[in-house]
């Protein structure tokens, strides 16, 4: 007779448009053939698709972006709840993402001891704060209620070696990476060099501070007039600013801001050239679905995430100024417009290394599929 499924719990702010989010849903897909799965959201966000066998269990019905004090308020009502549905619901393994969620689950694990508690990190603590008080708050309560649950983990070596060094965490830490659905539709390599010279490139991703977009715009100063094209997707507080720089450089005619839009890789089929140009990254998802499309990348070598899809996490010294190229993509210093400038030249002016380097994305994206992903990340939450 075959063991009845655990009951798992996924907990999380929303369903939105982030990264972490995308893990989940994909993770979804497969952890309901395996578990009777509850997913509990703070808020009624949700943007991506969840199977059917999934139930959802929205905590609030206030609007995710309230102040920040009426969202410690929200926690604790959220806190009772979560409490009784794990109770209720007899979860046998409760899984959360993003620190609110984990400090919650911590909570659980000193009030619950027959539920096992596993977190996952999805920044870089040190450099994912909003201000001070945010980094204080992570310093004091999370050795406190993180090496309260049973084992985390993030997609990051980096991120484990900082919240080990930075932040006292003490509990079994793994890194799984995130997964990746390959895309029915790739670029084919060779069709790279169909226009030789053009070079149309493509980033994705919120306009904001730490995606740091302007820094791709400041490398075209010295490709006016060129035949080197850029379309920016994405949406955020930083749009009417990057429009305006765009205009005072003379740009407008190279640059597009392309917008929110869902079918991202429709747009990467029209590219030949990926660019992330982030401060910081937990796990660059673009990067990597840029990749799995077959586009040639660039990027900045942030923590983290980068240095591990572009050079399998082997370090690199990188002269300002200058890029690096590295096994799988070509890698330039944190706001370094310079540097980014060269590295589009070089693939502008060998359309063969692009092909090369086309086939290269291809590959190393096929090591993130969700079924290899979902495997590792199985055998943790059973061990």
């Amino acid at each position: 007779m075959s063991n009845p499924k655990q009951n798992i719990s996924i907990l999380t702010l929303s369903l939105g448009s982030g990264g972490a989010e995308k893990v989940i849903s994909l993770l979804l897909k497969e952890l309901k053939n395996d578990y009777n799965v509850s997913l509990i959201l703070f808020y009624n966000v949700i943007h991506f698709p969840i199977p059917e066998e999934v139930e959802v269990i929205i905590l609030s019905k206030n609007d995710v972006n309230r102040p920040y004090y009426l969202r410690f308020f929200d926690f604790v009502t959220f806190l009772i709840k979560y409490h009784k549905l794990i109770k209720e619901r007899k979860i046998d393994i409760a899984v959360s993402f993003l620190a609110f969620p984990n400090l919650m689950n911590g909570m659980i694990a000193m009030l619950n001891k027959k539920v096992k508690t596993i977190i996952s990190e999805r920044g870089f603590p040190s450099d994912n704060t909003t201000n001070k008080l945010s980094l204080y708050i992570s310093k004091v309560f999370y050795p406190i209620f993180y090496n309260r649950c049973d084992a985390l983990f993030s997609n990051s070596t980096h991120i484990n070696k900082d919240l080990k060094d930075n932040f006292g965490i003490k509990i079994p830490m793994e890194v799984i990476y995130n997964p990746i659905e390959i895309p029915i539709h790739t670029i084919k390599p060779e069709t790279l060099n169909d226009n030789e010279k053009a070079l149309n490139v493509v980033t994705a991703g919120t306009l904001n501070k730490r995606k740091n977009h302007i820094m791709i715009i400041r490398a075209f100063e010295a490709l006016k007039n060129s035949d080197v094209k850029l379309t920016i997707l994405g949406d955020g507080e930083l749009r009417d600013y990057l429009e305006d720089e765009i205009i005072k450089l003379n740009l407008s005619e190279q640059i597009n801001l392309g917008g929110k839009v869902k079918n991202v890789n429709d747009y990467f089929l029209k590219s030949n050239c990926f660019v992330l140009s982030s401060f910081t990254e937990g796990f660059p998802n673009a990067l990597l679905e840029a990749m799995a499309a077959g586009l040639p990348c660039i990027s900045t070598n942030c923590l983290s995430g980068p240095l591990e899809l572009l050079n399998e996490n082997k370090n690199v010294a990188i002269n300002d100024g200058e890029f690096v190229i590295a096994k799988y993509g070509l890698l330039v210093n944190n706001d370094d417009h310079l540097g980014l400038q060269k590295a589009l030249i070089y693939y502008r002016d060998h359309p063969e290394e692009r092909e090369n380097y086309s086939r290269l994305s291809l590959k190393r994206s096929k090591e993130y599929q969700i079924d290899t992903i979902y495997s590792i990340f199985n055998k943790f939450v059973k061990n």
